[in-house]
């Protein structure tokens, strides 16, 4: 039998000394001891896989899907467990107690989780029910179902990437630069960005759902809702379709010239989610679209006429914080001793190559930054357009920082957020917005 997968806690009382092998501690699985539902994780444990072989099973139905899930390859080692409940197990199995789980559904997987636990068995509520057990009926004590497993905000807040909305600011930077930024324009892109969020927001959740398996494994991505368990997986599907229901009601109230944007800007980050982002640079260029697909769809949203040399600039920007995205994750797993990641067609050894890239995209957008200053294009539009010239050295110097920050292993695993949060880098955006203003 496999070793316990789990340890004594020791803020939980030492378990009592007077012998107890008579009694048998009953878990239920679902509900209690797994901060989950078996059949989404046999779901999600490989959904492709799930929906290839349903697909080849003709008309059985939902018989022949719920045969399939009974087969499924769930890594119960990984598996959200409830830490409270484990210890009370470890503290019953110190006592000499018998433990075994209660499941209705799923006996194999049961099975396998009770002996990668180190349990005795599994019993179904029916049995419990009957009192056809494996043990004394008069010694058992149960842990139950709890009553109550709703997520709260924070965890909803979470799950949905509410920080990453910071991004979605791009459908603004075409009013600015347009100089068109009155209420009519600033209400239009308001909306744009509420549409942008709520659409990402079913995005991240539906990657989060594909991602189950790899993010348990990592070192941080374990903490994500639905990887802990905080938010159950039947939620998060029920969430998807709500928000990007709302994302088409506020797009329709825009156009649907940005309807059709935001469509493109969906199947694009579905197809990132399936496919691109395990392509090799594929998923480097994937990003660095997305984010300037946002600013497509702000200057849609208001109708402004969006600049050749802002779309030109913001891509070599975006490739370049895609790389240093790229770099920071792969440095943060040779810095943790870990192997290449499974779920990225990547190599540690990889790091310099992509460094250099992020250094050469970056100062590209520099040259074409410059280019611009010196075209014939600022001239309508800034009345003193020498003085953007000043922010040549602050993009350089924000850029640099960037990359030496990434390669300390300062850098979070995504430099947008990174621009928010770090003081230099809010100082050297404000200076630019500052001088911006100031060549109107």
């Amino acid at each position: 039998m496999e070793q316990p997968a789990w340890s004594y806690d020791p803020g939980v009382p030492e378990p009592s000394a007077t012998p107890a092998a008579s009694r048998t501690l009953v878990i239920d699985l679902e509900g209690a001891l797994l901060r989950s539902e078996l059949l989404m994780e046999a779901l999600f444990s490989s959904p492709g896989r799930m929906l290839a072989r349903f697909g080849a099973g003709g008309r059985a139905g939902m018989a022949a899907l719920t045969a399939i899930l009974a087969r499924a390859e769930i890594d119960y080692a990984h598996l959200p467990y409830d830490p409270d409940v484990l210890n009370r197990a470890l503290a019953a199995r110190g006592r000499g107690e018998k433990i075994y789980l209660v499941a209705g559904r799923f006996a194999e997987h049961a099975a396998g989780i009770a002996a990668h636990l180190g349990f005795d068995g599994v019993v179904t509520p029916a049995d419990l029910a009957a009192g056809s057990l494996p043990f004394d009926r008069a010694e058992i004590e149960r842990i139950g179902t709890r009553t109550s497993n709703r997520a709260s905000l924070k965890t909803w807040a979470k799950a949905l990437r509410v920080y990453q909305y910071a991004k979605n600011t791009l459908v603004f930077v075409p009013v600015i630069t347009a100089h068109q930024m009155n209420l009519a324009t600033l209400g239009y892109a308001l909306l744009a960005f509420l549409a942008f969020s709520a659409c990402a927001s079913g995005a991240y959740l539906m990657n989060d759902l594909l991602d189950l398996a790899a993010d348990r494994q990592h070192p941080a991505k374990r903490h994500r809702a639905l990887a802990a368990g905080d938010l159950k997986i039947s939620s998060a599907l029920s969430a998807i379709p709500v928000l990007w229901l709302f994302a088409v009601a506020a797009s329709l109230f825009i156009s649907p010239l940005f309807l059709g944007v935001l469509g493109a800007y969906l199947a694009t980050t579905i197809a990132y989610s399936l496919v691109l982002k395990r392509k090799m640079l594929v998923d480097v260029v994937t990003l660095a679209g997305l984010y300037s697909l946002r600013i497509v769809a702000g200057a849609v949203g208001v109708g402004v006429v969006l600049s050749e040399w802002l779309l030109i600039f913001s891509l070599f920007v975006f490739t370049s914080l895609a790389l240093i995205k790229r770099f920071s994750e792969l440095s943060m797993r040779e810095g943790a001793g870990l192997a290449d990641p499974s779920n990225r067609d990547y190599r540690i050894t990889d790091l310099h190559v992509i460094a250099a890239m992020a250094a050469a995209s970056a100062m590209n957008a520099v040259t074409v930054f410059s280019l611009y200053v010196s075209s014939s294009a600022v001239t309508p539009l800034y009345s003193h357009p020498w003085m953007l010239w000043l922010m040549t050295p602050l993009l350089l110097y924000w850029f640099g920082r960037a990359l030496m920050m990434a390669h300390r292993r300062e850098m979070p695993d995504d430099p947008i957020l990174y621009a928010f949060r770090d003081g230099p880098s809010r100082t050297t955006v404000a200076a630019m917005i500052c001088i911006m203003l100031a060549a109107i």
